[in-house]
């Protein structure tokens, strides 16, 4: 199996985890793409690209040129865009893709969990439901800030590898560059230290982050929670998994 060339689509533990267990097994070429948004990602093992392919055509024109075998999708979760090209790019050249599908947050006894569709929403409700002054915990990232210019009332603390634009950012808002993972006593630090009043979360699944929803449920605090968007249609050639293992038994199966 020596030779056979891989493109994963990265940015992930799971992506960073696949890449060092196939170096270890020496089986593959692995190349890891990460879309650069992150100026600096921890070091992998292998072939990293860093950037876009330039839509579903250049994906397919970087597959083919490379002469990719098989295609890993191990981006976020939210990553719809990349995801649904990859799908697209895969089934066009009949390239087997499996995608790894983190599994979603699920709220238990004790939650106060707020559905919404977006960022908008989510700006919406914390606007209606808590009063002026009140702190919030923003984990989006530097994405999908804007939406929150609109709550000038309540004050914000952001959460965020990297700072986003000064412009993005609401008008009272508190930057905190951490990368996790997030341990439970930290958060029930941060919560207390900071007297949040709601958390504003990605369903992102996952481990590394998973602490601040136990905290806020032994706070008694809402978690206003962004649902994921639809994945991409499956072709044929695509499959999918929960895990690092189940990638690692796709990949061991011939095609």
């Amino acid at each position: 199996m020596a030779g056979r060339r891989l493109l994963i689509l990265g940015g992930t533990g799971e992506a960073a985890a696949l890449a060092r267990a196939l170096a270890e097994a020496g089986e593959w070429e692995v190349t890891t793409s990460l879309a650069g948004r992150t100026r600096a990602p921890a070091a992998l093992p292998g072939v990293v690209r860093v950037g876009g392919f330039g839509g579903i055509d250049g994906l397919a024109a970087y597959l083919q040129a490379e002469r990719i075998d098989r295609v890993v999708d191990a981006t976020h979760p939210f990553a719809a865009t990349i995801s649904a090209n990859a799908a697209a790019a895969c089934g066009q050249l009949g390239l087997p893709l499996l995608r790894i599908e983190r599994l979603a947050w699920m709220p238990v006894p004790g939650d106060r969990w707020i559905d919404v569709a977006d960022a908008v929403e989510a700006a919406d409700w914390l606007a209606g439901a808590l009063p002026a002054g009140a702190a919030v915990l923003l984990t989006l990232g530097r994405q999908d800030l804007a939406p929150f210019q609109r709550c000038p009332e309540l004050r914000f603390v952001l959460r965020s590898i990297e700072a986003p634009a000064a412009q993005d950012l609401p008008p009272d808002c508190l930057l905190l560059s951490e990368r996790g993972p997030f341990t439970l006593d930290g958060e029930r630090a941060l919560i207390a230290r900071h007297g949040i009043r709601a958390v504003v979360a990605k369903n992102a699944g996952g481990d590394a982050t998973a602490a601040k929803l136990a905290a806020a449920r032994e706070a008694a605090i809402p978690v206003v929670m962004i649902r994921r968007p639809a994945p991409p249609a499956m072709s044929d050639a695509t499959g999918a998994v929960a895990d690092i293992a189940g990638a690692l038994d796709w990949l061991s199966r011939p095609r």
